[in-house]
């Protein structure tokens, strides 16, 4: 099927493209959030009393407008609230930046390794392994369209919408593999982690990324969601119960958050935070467990319709 052919007959296909190339951001955040869903899901988003996880992020994308969120998105403001809360011993070392522009950018002054992160987004991140062998042209392509759009409008997550978009270059790291950094990412409700999945396989070109989800006992749990499982299940990381405590510390106050971790022969490093798990737009399977997740959000206000006054 060309595109096209794919534009016309495939709705959420058709919906994803006027989204990512701006022809969508005259709607407002609910209209935009309800028909949406609609093409992910072939459902209609029930907003006056949501009852799944995905349902109850769409939900707090409209109605929690908590001005902190905006810091705890941005990958560069939020290393002052992690050391503060937790300490910067869990900070990935800084080796550069903040840069607003690409040409900003001393290459002579990094090491040989590092890696470049855009702040205000998910996503816009450049591995460098070896500077001999680096890219600069691409690096520049991929990263001044990262800074140029605004990530907000993508899947209406509000807290984006006012960060500022800069690059910040982070010390290159790898765990016990010595190619990749699993993602370790704690599901969390007001201070308590309920549970958590851990990224596997992004470094290789050979094998689809894997998401394995546990328990705080970590159980591994039957479900799946965008990934498939990996075919031997993770092996708990020594510092399970050390992300724990620190996931429980990082998101104490919040509605929800979800708190991801590195972990590198028993040493914890922070991640970041993430309010919306995939946008609230990929479905768990088997389906239960979206609404096991979504018994576990205690929205701030409960079945009741609220009016766009509250909207951006």
């Amino acid at each position: 099927m060309n595109k096209f052919v794919r534009f016309i007959v495939d709705r959420q296909y058709r919906f994803g493209v006027l989204s990512e190339r701006g022809l969508l951001n005259f709607m407002s955040d609910k209209k935009f959030l309800i028909k949406m869903y609609k093409s992910k899901f072939n459902k209609k988003l029930n907003l006056n009393n949501p009852q799944t996880f995905n349902e109850k992020l769409q939900w707090l994308k409209l109605y929690d407008r908590n001005p902190l969120y905006t810091t705890l998105v941005d990958k560069y403001a939020v290393r002052q609230y992690v050391a503060d809360t937790i300490g910067e011993e869990y900070l990935i070392p800084l080796i550069g930046g903040p840069w607003k522009s690409f040409d900003e950018i001393d290459f002579k002054a990094l090491p040989n390794q590092f890696v470049l992160k855009c702040t205000h987004d998910s996503g816009g991140i450049i591995i460098c392994k070896d500077k001999n062998k680096f890219d600069i042209k691409e690096a520049k392509l991929k990263l001044s369209r990262r800074l140029s759009r605004n990530y907000y409008y993508l899947c209406r997550e509000w807290p984006y919408k006012n960060v500022p978009p800069q690059i910040i270059a982070e010390k290159y790291m790898v765990d016990e593999s010595g190619t990749e950094l699993k993602d370790y990412k704690f599901f969390c409700f007001r201070g308590v982690p309920k549970a958590m999945y851990i990224v596997s396989d992004t470094a290789s070109e050979l094998e689809e990324t894997k998401i394995d989800f546990f328990d705080m006992d970590f159980n591994h749990l039957p479900v799946t969601h965008r990934y498939p499982n990996a075919k031997t299940p993770p092996q708990c990381p020594l510092s399970f119960e050390k992300m724990k405590k620190l996931a429980a510390e990082l998101s104490n106050g919040l509605t929800h958050v979800r708190v991801d971790f590195y972990d590198i022969n028993g040493k914890v490093y922070f991640g970041e935070l993430t309010f919306f798990d995939y946008a609230g737009m990929v479905q768990f399977e088997p389906e239960e467990w979206d609404y096991i997740f979504g018994s576990w959000i205690e929205l701030p206000i409960k079945g009741r319709d609220i009016d766009d006054k509250h909207r951006s």
